[in-house]
């Protein structure tokens, strides 16, 4: 009987320690992917080893901690549905029995825990600290600089802390939910966290239908659009005459002194105008099938992926409306490898997972198309920390929400597990309703004005209504050419 019992703890002790390095190992490469990233974008600076840079370094430490872990709450969801469907295929393997209900468990509360610690100490302090000075009349130095920061963050906790309390004193006054504000680890910081989910999933529904109509102009940027009826040699070589043209003017303003805007604004329309030639060279270079085929192809994939995801939308709404399980709150664990979740097995659930990384890549894009976060579009070797800083914010309240909205808008049937599937709003029908119709009205809004710009330019015209501009928008590239590119580069 002894000797049963050793070897179950030594079952569980090798289980456990399997696990720890299964999660270090895909840390450790979500980190590496994270760093090279940020790595790319961030500003150079000089590599003298000063205050400054070893303030920025460990800021840049933190930022690819958050940047992994929003890699991770991605893919959350796609890894355990994948996961699910193999132990289906092969529940007798020997080589995958690495692929347990605990390890899938352990990655979402790893996932979950270290999203609110980098959502609530890492990142604020990785600012305050690039920020801090240190106290007046203190000696300067790192320790100061830290002093600061610590400061701040209790002076912010305490603020958020006590909004919170009133917030939740004010939506819920009875005696019990009173005297529930008082339990910080059970009832506040996860009640904190369902407020910080809400908000991700307001983003998403913000940004994600923006997003899905954006991606076919950004795709049509990358891409070599099909030559019909155009003789590229002629606008090459216009372009070349308008090119030398600007440069011959700008060789000769810059001899005067007094015209120096007059030479900013030259250079200006110089690059415009190179950026014109050089597309045009790529178009002329391009090969027969990437210039007829693959935009065609690309552009088909976009609006197939687009068009599934309203249509799942649309049943979910259906199911709401007759079935109570198809709400998204946490229900009881049916154990991996137990049931299929999708309808046509493997084949679904490989579309499931397309369509969520297809949902996450849009909402990126549609965010930084927004004219509110205009500025915090990295560019490389040219974003400062504190910009790196906002993006990664954004970029972990996008990932974290993303299992939620996908099990909430039914892009998926899996179960949200650990603390994803305990948010209070999850179980609300009427939030979880508005927030289905919402997207997919949204979603068809933004199609139908994406595809039908150009009748609506052309009846503009007719009308004699074209000078009014009432069809330009920040978004639209034909009307914001320098805004639209300027995303175009970063993506």
């Amino acid at each position: 009987m002894e000797e049963d019992d050793v070897t179950i703890r030594e079952q569980n002790f090798h289980s456990q320690v399997r696990e720890y390095i299964i999660c270090f190992l895909l840390f450790a490469v979500l980190y590496i992917v994270s760093y090279c990233i940020i790595t790319r974008y961030k500003r150079k600076t000089d590599d003298q080893e000063d205050e400054d840079a070893i303030v920025n370094r460990i800021s840049l430490y933190l930022c690819t901690f958050t940047l992994a872990m929003s890699g991770g709450a991605v893919l959350l969801l796609p890894f355990s549905i994948i996961s699910n469907e193999i132990l289906l295929s092969f529940p007798k393997n020997y080589y995958i029995q690495w692929l347990n209900g605990s390890l899938i468990h352990g990655l979402w509360n790893l996932v979950s825990l270290f999203s609110n610690l980098c959502l609530f100490v890492l990142m604020p302090f990785a600012y305050f600290f690039l920020e801090s000075e240190g106290f007046a009349g203190s000696k300067k130095g790192i320790k100061s600089r830290v002093l600061e920061t610590f400061v701040m963050l209790f002076l912010l906790g305490l603020l958020i802390l006590g909004i919170v309390w009133v917030a939740s004193a004010l939506i819920d006054n009875d005696a019990a939910s009173m005297e529930s504000l008082y339990d910080l680890w059970e009832f506040y910081l996860p009640y904190l966290y369902s407020c910080i989910s809400l908000m991700g999933g307001l983003l998403l529904l913000m940004c994600t239908p923006v997003g899905l109509s954006r991606m076919f102009t950004v795709m049509g940027q990358l891409l070599v659009k099909p030559t019909i009826l155009e003789d590229l040699d002629e606008q090459i070589y216009c372009v070349t005459l308008q090119e030398e043209a600007l440069q011959r003017r700008l060789n000769g303003s810059t001899s005067h002194s007094h015209s120096q805007g007059g030479a900013h604004r030259l250079n200006k329309e110089l690059d415009v105008v190179r950026d014109q030639r050089n597309k045009l060279e790529r178009r002329k270079k391009a090969s027969a099938w990437e210039k007829n085929l693959l935009y065609p192809i690309v552009m088909l994939i976009l609006l197939t992926g687009t068009t599934i995801s309203v249509l799942l939308v649309a049943l979910n709404i259906l199911y709401l409306l007759v079935d109570e399980t198809a709400m998204p709150k946490g229900s009881e664990d049916r154990g991996l490898g137990n049931t299929s979740l999708s309808t046509f097995g493997l084949v679904q659930a490989v579309v499931d997972i397309i369509l969520m990384f297809y949902l996450m890549v849009s909402s990126v894009v549609g965010f930084y198309s927004l004219r509110v976060f205009e500025g915090l579009t990295p560019r490389k070797d040219d974003t400062t920390m504190t910009t790196i800083i906002g993006c990664c914010v954004s970029i972990l309240v996008l990932s974290s929400a993303l299992p939620v909205m996908s099990r909430t808008l039914g892009i998926t049937r899996f179960d949200l597990l650990g603390d994803f599937g305990r948010f209070n709003w999850l179980g609300n029908f009427y939030i979880v309703l508005s927030y289905n119709l919402l997207f997919a009205v949204v979603t068809t809004l933004c199609l139908v004005r994406k595809f039908t710009s150009a009748v609506r330019e052309e009846l503009l015209k007719a009308l004699g209504l074209d000078k009014l501009q009432l069809s330009n928008s920040p978004t639209d590239p034909e009307s914001g050419k320098l805004s639209a590119n300027g995303h175009q580069k970063t993506l």
